[in-house]
């Protein structure tokens, strides 16, 4: 059970993190979804356009969930996907990033660190703590993390993913690396976690 202190603290570092991302998002380009009216801001970094929203579409079929089923969670925090449903549900003339396009915002933000925070440009494309439901049909840590599916297949059961999680008052990020780790395999594609769309090159 939480004391008061802990309560209060995770507010606010949840207040901090919607502070962060409204600073990050703003004057960002916008693009709007066809399939559904959804208007998503967007950022580029280090030429590459990134959704700086969680992708809202509603796919046909199961592979798509609302936070604790409640559509309220929608606005906020956008869709939680299968891994299948994932791989398809980026709209036109975008698509789910890879491990290394998610690599390359690691790369990035560890660089910014190791300067001071001192950058010429954006870093990362303001995640939002969304959670995640398990394979096992539970949800957990919406305000505490973030995991984001990249198009990474490890095996017909697991691939890839993106985390942006907040543990005892920091930001730690990290991507499950098969090839720095060989007992790292990925998450279960059964999960359900949040979608940022990256998008093609001409």
């Amino acid at each position: 059970m939480f004391d008061c202190n802990t309560i209060m603290m995770k507010r606010f570092f949840t207040v901090l993190t919607a502070i962060a991302v409204f600073l990050n998002l703003t004057a960002q380009e916008k693009f709007t979804d066809t399939r559904d009216g959804n208007i998503y801001k967007t950022i580029k970094i280090e030429g590459v356009t990134w959704m700086a929203e969680n992708l809202k579409y509603i796919a046909e079929g199961s592979g798509a969930h609302y936070f604790d089923n409640d559509p309220g969670n929608l606005a906020s925090y956008g869709v939680l996907y299968e891994w299948q449903t994932a791989m398809k549900v980026c709209p036109d003339s975008w698509h789910l990033p890879s491990g290394s396009e998610f690599r390359q915002i690691l790369d990035n933000m560890e660089s910014s660190d190791s300067r001071g925070n001192a950058t010429s440009g954006p870093v990362y494309p303001g995640f939002q703590l969304a959670g995640m439901k398990s394979y096992e049909g539970v949800f957990t840590e919406m305000d505490e993390s973030g995991y984001y599916w990249t198009s990474t297949e490890y095996d017909k059961d697991d691939a890839e993913f993106f985390s942006y999680i907040f543990l005892n008052g920091k930001s730690v990020v990290d991507i499950s690396r098969k090839e720095d780790m060989p007992d790292i395999h990925g998450a279960e594609k059964t999960n359900k976690y949040s979608v940022r769309c990256v998008k093609n090159e001409k």
